[in-house]
């Protein structure tokens, strides 16, 4: 890779883009500001956009900017909309990072960074593939692009400003960069991704933590409450006990089982990746059932009373828990939602206050047919890079307002990402190698010549 590549994907990393937390709109700004310079460069009109008229309520933040950039082809050329996404995860628990999270690391020929992989790191890349066909000879599609600043937190401002785009985005084919090659970084196609929706739920009992002697056996418990809710979404197989959570849910047809499953992990390197049995989710059913076909409910923290070191002797006051669902097509994520909220109320434990906070009801799953033109042309490009060909994979997690901006530009979609599970997205020390890098490079440069 070039220094000046390197440079310019370094600079781009440092930004602390943590699009869910208002503490860092400037860095976002900051950051959609040294993109649209970089696509201005390379002859894209550029515009940085929040919804509305660009002023936030009262008391509230604005957020991160959505980024929209064209530039024109040559005449009767297809179009090309490329969605990629500049916020990051947040880094905590920071003490397990063994670099600094915004200070891009070289360990090993890969590089340590919170979005080295997720999303910087990808969609970077495809841009410089980009850049790399724009600068040769020979004729050029229209390309139009829509950086987002919130797609770790459900894409708000983008959802927003969609119906204001919607003759701007029109397109033929709708590429991202931001999933995962199969294993071996073998190219992988995606053929479909789930839904998802998150929120908070939190319980409130005594009007401050109590001491648990003076108080125990007499004033509720919300960590016991809060654990007892929690457990009670999932049936001792597994399975979701919540009633009407499945409602309408569409399975896969045989030929996307069959497909998933010679293309999955065997339980043996999931085990090695993840450092434990992958036994999650319904007894009985497959890897790939559980993760590419089945919806979920996952509790993604609980929180209550003391943590520190040592003891505390309390009765907590309050306690919440942070909770996702993947959803498959045929799920309604408003009614999953609905579904999920009507079951915790109805078993809220007797004398505690049940509240939800941070809604997000967010977006459908899809799936695409696997006998798709633009599908049969992908995998041309990527067997000429790699001999083995792609493999099709119905990614278990989810990109949320792909469905959104797929509707709105009535475009195809086309997603090959090349993430693998040693990049730790979403995790301390998420690192993203110089060899994926320029194989996402490649395959920008590659599938715009294609097209």
């Amino acid at each position: 890779m070039e220094d000046s590549v390197l440079g310019e994907w370094y600079e781009l990393l440092k930004y602390e883009t943590v699009g869910a937390d208002p503490a860092h709109l400037k860095d976002c700004v900051a950051c959609a500001s040294w993109l649209r310079k970089w696509l201005s460069k390379l002859g894209f009109s550029v515009e940085m956009l929040y919804p509305g008229d660009g002023a936030s309520a009262p008391g509230t933040a604005l957020p991160p900017p959505v980024l929209y950039a064209e530039r024109k082809g040559d005449e009767g050329a297809p179009t090309v909309l490329v969605y990629g996404h500049y916020d990051v995860q947040p880094p905590e628990p920071l003490e397990e990072w063994k670099t600094p999270p915004f200070v891009p690391t070289v360990v090993d020929g890969r590089v340590y960074c919170r979005g080295a992989n997720d999303d910087k790191g990808q969609t970077f890349a495809f841009l410089c593939g980009m850049r790399d066909y724009l600068a040769a000879e020979g004729r050029k599609p229209n390309v139009k692009i829509v950086l987002d600043g919130q797609e770790e937190s459900g894409s708000k401002a983008l959802s927003e400003l969609v119906p204001s785009l919607r003759r701007r985005l029109a397109a033929d084919v709708l590429l991202v960069c931001d999933t995962s090659a199969a294993p071996g970084l073998r190219p992988a196609i995606i053929a479909g991704l789930r839904g998802v929706s998150h929120f908070t739920v939190r319980l409130s009992g005594p009007n401050r933590d109590l001491h648990s002697g003076e108080y125990g056996g007499i004033a509720p418990n919300t960590a016991q409450g809060i654990a007892e809710l929690v457990a009670s979404l999932h049936l001792p197989d597994g399975s979701i006990a919540v009633a009407g959570f499945r409602d309408g849910i569409e399975n896969p047809t045989h030929d996307e089982l069959s497909t998933a499953e010679a293309f999955g992990m065997s339980e043996e390197s999931l085990a090695e990746d993840i450092g434990c049995e992958p036994c999650g989710g319904q007894t009985g059913k497959t890897l790939a059932q559980r993760n590419s076909f089945e919806p979920t409910i996952e509790v993604n923290g609980i929180h209550s009373g003391y943590g520190g070191p040592g003891s505390k002797t309390v009765i907590p006051s309050s306690a919440f828990a942070k909770i996702s669902m993947r959803l498959v097509p045929g799920q309604s994520p408003r009614g999953a939602f609905a579904a999920v909220r009507a079951h915790l109320e109805d078993r809220c434990p007797k004398g505690f206050k049940l509240m939800f906070e941070d809604v997000v009801e967010g977006s459908a799953a899809f799936r695409l047919p696997l006998a798709s033109p633009l599908f049969r042309l992908a995998a041309d490009v990527l067997s000429e890079m790699d001999p083995r060909g792609p493999a099709f994979q119905w990614c278990g997690a989810s990109i949320p307002v792909l469905s959104l901006l797929r509707e709105a530009s009535g475009a195809a979609p086309l997603i090959v990402g090349w993430g693998q599970g040693e990049d730790r997205i979403h995790s301390p020390n998420e690192s993203y190698s110089f060899a994926q890098f320029e194989k996402a490079r490649e395959w920008g440069r590659r599938i715009l010549a294609a097209l």
